[in-house]
């Protein structure tokens, strides 16, 4: 079966094999949409979208002359990921995460890796990220990296790839939650038949992790939520997150050191805080360590941590790992600490740095997408075959200016998945980033889902959604 006026064009479809037949666990969604009446689809396309005008799913646009908040498009035919791929995607995301928590932990005790050769010393000491303030710090249970949002593409021929990870301040889980809520409601019916694992029970799971941090002594800790504010592009999600685990939403200004604890303000006076989940940059955590400009942390956080008396999540210093540079190492990393091959390759990555890599990349710029090893977002990046003469002109004077600030990487045919335009299906670039959770259990939590987001300009392969990208619902199958 074939949607009328739908092709793959050559990519890889989620949604339909080369011969336009359903993949694993598509049929009945795509039978009960074939039974709709005309016009009922984009009725509950529009009905989904009052959904989230309704319960205020918005993000912030910074500097945007159309107003800073808006609603995160949304588009109600889901994303359907088989078991088997999903079974891949888990084991390779719980090996990675677990690397690169070793590693972290090793960059800022004994640097192993660095006297074993496997990384340039000056690659971790130049990276932006890296924070001589948290050399010899150990969080509990030796796990730096709590929450992770790794986002990963398929190529041309169907294989996954890691193309960054995530590991300061990861966004997006709050409409992967939303998304779900809408969906059911949606296609009640296609829900019920369709085996599809839960993603519900995340925020619990969330806030089981947090309080297994907390300083000994702490019977019934307290968990709070540190946002920046209300001009956050994710404060949505700041807000919805302590929501839905029941915790208070703070900001800096909200907390205080007091006898050696952190103390939030309440109406009943001072009350000591076990548990930030923080949703603050490294930087601006406290300003009598980092940024003394800041006017978003807490001073004196620092101190409080490093006696552990009160639990950071993510740890300071985990921002080492979301440098892009470093990012290519990620394979040496699994081999090195676990001593296995990795299960989801890196995309392919050219280190500007390294004089003969960045001699291939400014010759074929026309070629590849350069990225800024520290930008997110979409910004700081230039597609090349897509790019005029002059903007690659300006990468490369960047990039001979500042090589450590830049990787490439071959531009790949990203999958695709189909989406309603105008009525119609039309197929567009998506991508996924699922959610980790690490604590003091034996191994990560992987979320079975994620947030697929898709580029919804038609030929654009920025998904992002500061760049006009959208999002859809991930039904994770519980078998094929």
């Amino acid at each position: 079966m074939r949607w009328p006026a739908y092709e793959t064009e050559g990519f890889f479809d989620e949604m339909f094999d080369a011969d336009g037949e359903p993949r694993s666990g598509a049929a009945p969604l795509l039978d009960r949409i074939v039974e709709l009446e005309d016009g009922e689809l984009m009725n509950r396309q529009r009905a989904a979208e009052q959904s989230f005008w309704d319960l205020g799913i918005t993000f912030n646009v910074y500097g945007s002359e159309e107003g800073t908040e808006r609603i995160f498009p949304f588009d109600i035919i889901p994303r359907i990921v088989s078991a088997a791929d999903w079974e891949l995607v888990e084991t390779g995301l719980k090996q990675r995460i677990c690397a690169l928590n070793l590693f972290i932990d090793d960059v800022y005790h004994e640097q192993e890796i660095i006297k074993a050769g496997v990384l340039p010393a000056d690659l971790i000491l130049s990276a932006k990220g890296f924070l001589p303030p948290c050399m010899g710090l150990t969080p509990p249970h030796g796990v730096w990296c709590h929450i992770t949002g790794s986002d990963l593409v398929r190529d041309r021929d169907g294989r996954m790839y890691v193309l960054e990870d995530n590991l300061r301040c990861p966004s997006g889980v709050s409409y992967v939650l939303e998304n779900r809520q809408v969906l059911k409601r949606t296609f009640p019916q296609v829900f019920e038949a369709s085996k599809v694992r839960p993603v519900d029970d995340y925020p619990s799971r969330l806030l089981e992790m947090l309080q297994a941090l907390a300083p000994a002594g702490a019977s019934t800790p307290t968990v709070v939520v540190l946002t920046p504010g209300m001009y956050n592009s994710a404060y949505f999600e700041h807000t919805f997150l302590a929501q839905q685990m029941g915790v208070e939403l703070v900001e800096g200004r909200d907390l205080v050191v007091s006898d050696g604890y952190v103390k939030m303000r309440t109406t009943k006076g001072l009350q000591r805080v076990d548990v930030i989940y923080r949703r603050v940059d490294d930087a601006f955590m406290d300003p009598l360590t980092f940024r003394p400009d800041s006017l978003l942390g807490v001073p004196g956080l620092m101190d409080v941590y490093r006696a552990g008396r009160v639990a950071l999540a993510n740890a300071p210093g985990t921002g080492i790992a979301d440098d892009k540079a470093i990012y290519a190492y990620v394979p040496e990393m699994i081999r090195f600490y676990l001593g296995a091959d990795v299960l989801l390759p890196n995309v392919p990555t050219y280190q500007c740095l390294d004089d003969d890599q960045r001699q291939y990349v400014l010759a074929h710029l026309d070629e590849l997408v350069v990225k800024s090893v520290n930008e997110s977002g979409g910004y700081g990046m230039l597609v090349g075959p897509h790019a005029s003469e002059a903007e690659r002109e300006v990468f490369a004077k960047a990039i001979e200016a500042y090589p450590r600030n830049y990787i490439a990487q071959p531009m790949l045919a990203l999958s695709r998945a189909p989406v309603i335009v105008d009525e119609h299906f039309e197929g567009r670039h998506v991508d996924l980033r699922p959610y980790v959770l690490y604590g003091d259990g034996p191994e990560p939590y992987v979320m079975p889902g994620g947030l697929t987001r898709v580029a919804l300009q038609k030929g654009s392969l920025v998904v992002n959604s500061s760049q006009g990208g959208g999002s859809k619902d991930t039904w994770v199958m519980v078998e094929d």
